[in-house]
């Protein structure tokens, strides 16, 4: 490995920072951030065709916790999750994952810090059709040159129940089940932290709530992080926190969160957005 390369790998996982810790409200226990973004500012386009995506955002992400991320549409929710995961740039701001401002990294480092410390499940699922699901569930730690923790694969594998359906491809599996594949993809690895886009969003409700079970199960059981974007109110309160954004703003935030109020808070700042947001 050259001294550049070196160094950028040493500061995906060591580059000191400013970053504060602080308690997490209720549970003084937890007293570091999984993520954070300070300050964030995304726009697209110039001139008139200028869209302020995210406008000044800034919310720690607690370990061990479940969070989620809601608004109307076009408030800037995928925004601010593909930006706080390193999936796309920042106009101004900071992104910590742990204590590294992944925007001050260059994309070797960041790539090396998404795929050893973050793990990633999409709506699409992503998963490779040539492959069955061991497969698909193992080929981050393949291409990283890994090999699996033999108990936590066993762990992840047990929990998602998926012991049965290993060898299958994802055409033979179930949308529920090919999701169940993409999370325990996510965290076979054992990632500091687990974004989660909309991981519902192709499933129905039976199967959704497997995912969601698991999910939770993740975080109670053996203190995943993981942050959720969604519009399902249903979804979200399987979560310990909502964190709502409207026009690229956090305009409030709700623990213990049930379906009926957040459906309810939801059903406000979606009266409160609508005539701002009418071209939107």
């Amino acid at each position: 490995m050259s001294a550049s390369a070196a160094a950028e790998t040493s500061a995906a996982t060591h580059e000191p920072s400013s970053a504060p810790t602080s308690p997490v409200k209720g549970r003084p226990d937890l007293v570091r951030v999984a993520a954070r973004v300070v300050d964030l500012h995304k726009v697209y386009g110039k001139g008139e065709a200028e869209v302020r995506a995210l406008d000044g955002v800034s919310i720690d992400i607690a370990r061990g916790e479940f969070t989620a991320i809601m608004g109307p549409s076009g408030s800037g929710k995928s925004t601010m999750m593909h930006c706080a995961a390193g999936l796309d740039g920042v106009t101004s701001g900071e992104v910590y994952i742990g204590d590294v401002d992944i925007t001050r990294l260059k994309d070797k480092a960041l790539t090396t810090l998404r795929r050893d410390r973050i793990g990633f499940v999409f709506q699409s699922f992503n998963l490779i059709p040539t492959l069955n699901a061991q497969e698909n569930i193992l080929l981050p730690l393949a291409i990283a040159g890994r090999k699996p923790d033999p108990a936590w694969f066993d762990t992840v594998i047990d929990t998602v129940g998926l012991r049965d359906r290993l060898s299958h491809r994802p055409s033979e599996l179930s949308g529920g089940q090919q999701q169940r594949v993409a999370c325990a993809r996510a965290l076979v690895s054992r990632p500091e932290i687990v974004f989660a886009d909309e991981p519902t969003g192709n499933l129905d409700s039976t199967s959704g709530a497997e995912v969601l079970g698991f999910l939770r199960r993740s975080v109670d059981e053996f203190d995943q992080t993981i942050v959720m974007v969604t519009h399902d109110p249903v979804a979200a309160a399987h979560t310990d926190r909502v964190v709502f954004l409207a026009d690229g703003h956090v305009v409030d935030e709700m623990r213990e969160p049930t379906a009926e109020k957040i459906l309810e808070r939801m059903k406000r700042l979606d009266v409160r957005v609508r005539p701002d947001s009418a071209g939107a």
